[in-house]
């Protein structure tokens, strides 16, 4: 019989509805049941593309006597991390405080008035290299909640008043960073920095979206090249490797090693969003064709393969697929064999294999190679390969599919916003742009109340339980100003300033200005969560820095500035000593820095070749954090606009920065130097690095 889990929103609830465990939801029910019973609560945390979650849900969750074990002597709840960063949050940190690790399934033993005292992460269903079964652990909580409650309550309370002492307003600084600070965040990365293989650090290996935003915008403010050859190197590696689908485009989600060659082959909707827009940067700066190429191709993978029927974007795709015989492995949709070349292609088997890096021995697991581009294009034919792999997508998309995690996240879909609406401004594809303003009405429709209040999550056009968190006003708020910048249409601009006032307000403290990742009204946790450091997306409190600095540039709000400006206080502290974990907040920095600047087009629609033409040239600066405004003074569609008249019956740009405004261009040359990379003219000649 399916358990309470069968009436969630959330896939990965329901992947554990026909569990025999009896699992509740996280709600008060659970923790009253807790205390009628006098046991202790087990929480399991983890999200739907996570291969390890699958091994310990078919390991133990579907073991019938370890269910029985479980319902007997604990209240079982399940979270899916993704519906849930709050929970997550505060009872991973104490996971990490307590084994110096952590990690996803996460196991937590708790007291029913939810205080944790005992933790871990994936527990075999037998001991093996020093770690306990999941058997050994169950009986060692339930006996010491048994024999040993008080010793239990102790360690409890402690733990929880160690992470109450753990405050983030320590790390506060009273003014966001200057150029000291800037400078030695970006001579630490150039320490970590993997100059062979591109990166930062070892295996496994992350992509390094917001810390390689940084290092273009520092490199558009300053000039500085090392900056920007990171970036290249980088991208290319990455572009080159196995983490990135050589045949469908997008990336998954890691590397297990340094090279980039064997990816864990979970895709997420927010690495292929930050990464989008990472490429289509590096293309705006350099004109690079490999990041032309991959901004394109994982916009379109996200079209294709992630939107949903109603038009926002789903979480992920598993990494576990079936392999044809019935078993689920790990990327088997993506390996291929020699002779599975060979079926497909015939002859151009050995052009496939050598192009791709396919070997015999292979790249991964039983001789399966996971397709690579080792050489140079210009080595083989162009048409060929072309062939080859249309030919090989369409024999792969025969395969058993990966599972899709279909709920709809407010915050990765305000960054998928984002980055389809600069890619398709930026390549003429407006397609994309579509499909930006598709997520956007869906976030609106469906995400925001007659508060303008955020939930979540969504799916099948169902508005979800949870409350937004701080990353889903933030992002959201950055996908709307994206787009207002792009379609010139200041609803959007509107919609991100009901979102940042809901910031000022309930996500800020007006004491020290420091932000917090729930709202001053949401649901009360052992520790309000609070982190300011980048994991696989901008944190919250740095993209609701980004967001609110955005808005004060378009509207010239003062309380928005500077609200921005004291949550960069963190990043001046934590810049310098751990830039790899800040990365968005260094960006924010360097577009706070830069002015940021303001620029407004005005003339007649964008239909207008004239004013379409100094409109592109606009979003195709690279200045840091550029407020691009377009329409006519009349419209009182952007507050940019206002008082800006046409020049000689021209269309014209103007730009300001730092409260002086240069003399309006009809010229779309000359707003191209103005805004495109550091030059003397723009920037003083003093500001370029010796």
């Amino acid at each position: 019989m399916p358990n309470r889990l069968a009436q969630a929103t959330s896939p990965y609830l329901l992947q554990h509805a026909d569990n025999p465990v009896d699992w509740w939801p996280w709600e008060p029910a659970a923790f009253e049941e807790a205390r009628r019973r006098n046991v202790p609560v087990f929480l399991s945390v983890g999200y739907s593309a996570c291969h390890w979650c699958h091994v310990m849900a078919h390991e133990s969750f579907e073991d019938d006597t370890t269910a029985a074990y479980l319902n007997e002597h604990f209240v079982s709840v399940k979270v899916d991390r993704e519906e849930r960063p709050d929970v997550d949050a505060v009872y991973m940190e104490a996971v990490q405080a307590a084994t110096g690790q952590g990690g996803w399934p996460m196991s937590v033993f708790m007291t029913p008035d939810g205080e944790p005292f005992y933790f871990g992460t994936y527990f075999p269903p037998e001991s093996r290299h020093g770690v306990p079964s999941f058997q050994q652990v169950l009986e060692g909580v339930r006996q010491a909640w048994a024999t040993r409650r008080d010793e239990v309550g102790e360690v409890a309370g402690k733990i929880v008043g160690d992470l109450a002492q753990r405050e983030i307003g320590q790390h506060q600084a009273a003014e966001p960073p200057g150029e000291p600070e800037l400078a030695q965040a970006l001579l630490g990365l150039t320490r970590e920095y993997d100059p062979q293989r591109g990166g930062f650090g070892g295996a496994p290996k992350f992509p390094p979206s917001m810390v390689l935003e940084f290092l273009l915008r520092h490199h558009a403010r300053t000039g500085a090249e090392g900056a920007l050859q990171m970036v290249r190197d980088t991208c290319e590696r990455m572009a080159r490797g196995g983490i990135y689908d050589q045949l469908g485009g997008g990336f998954a989600r890691y590397s297990v090693d340094r090279d980039w060659i064997v990816p864990h082959f979970e895709k997420m909707l927010y690495d292929n969003a930050l990464l989008c827009r990472v490429y289509a940067h590096l293309w705006r700066a350099t004109g690079s064709d490999i990041a032309r190429r991959v901004a394109l191709e994982t916009a379109d993978f996200l079209v294709r393969e992630l939107r949903t029927n109603e038009g926002g974007f789903a979480s992920a795709l598993d990494a576990d697929s079936d392999d044809g015989t019935g078993r689920h492995t790990e990327g088997a949709y993506y390996v291929w064999t020699p002779g599975q070349l060979r079926e497909v292609l015939g002859a151009d088997a050995s052009l496939a294999a050598q192009r791709f890096g396919v070997t015999e021995e292979g790249t991964f697991e039983h001789g399966r190679s996971v397709l690579q581009l080792p050489q140079e294009e210009r080595v083989f034919d162009a048409g060929k390969v072309a062939s080859v792999k249309e030919r090989l997508l369409a024999a792969r998309v025969r395969r058993p599919a990966p599972g899709r995690d279909d709920k709809v996240v407010a915050a990765w879909n305000g960054l998928a916003v984002a980055a389809l609406a600069e890619t398709g401004a930026y390549f003429d594809r407006p397609d994309l742009i579509d499909a930006a303003l598709g997520a956007a009405d869906l976030l609106v429709r469906v995400h925001l109340d007659e508060h303008a209040r955020l939930t979540r999550t969504s799916r099948d056009g169902r508005a979800g339980v949870n409350a937004g968190v701080l990353e889903d006003y933030a992002d959201v708020a950055e996908g709307f100003l994206a787009l207002a910048s792009v379609t010139a249409e200041g609803v959007w601009l509107d919609f991100a300033g009901l979102l940042l006032d809901h910031v000022l307000v309930l996500f800020t403290d007006p004491e020290t200005g420091s932000l917090y990742d729930t709202a001053s009204d949401a649901e009360r946790l052992i520790r309000r969560p609070q982190d300011p450091t980048d994991n696989a997306v901008p944190s919250g409190w740095t993209a609701a820095a980004g967001a609110l600095l955005g808005y004060a540039t378009h509207t010239g709000s003062t309380a928005h500035r500077v609200a921005a400006e004291r949550a960069l206080g963190v990043v001046r502290t934590l810049g310098p000593r751990v830039p790899r974990f800040i990365g968005w907040g260094l960006a924010v920095a360097e577009a706070l820095l830069d002015g940021p600047r303001q620029v407004a087009v005005v003339g007649p629609s964008l239909t207008d070749e004239r004013t379409s033409a100094l409109h592109r040239t606009a979003l195709l600066g690279t200045a840091p954090g550029a407020a691009v405004a377009a329409g006519t003074p009349e419209s009182g569609e952007f507050p940019l606009l206002v008082d800006r008249p046409l020049v000689g019956g021209e269309p014209a740009a103007y730009i300001c920065r730092t409260f002086t405004c240069d003399a309006p261009t009809t010229d779309p040359e000359r707003l191209r130097a103005a805004l495109t990379s550091w030059n003397p003219e723009a920037n003083g000649a003093d500001d370029r690095p010796n």
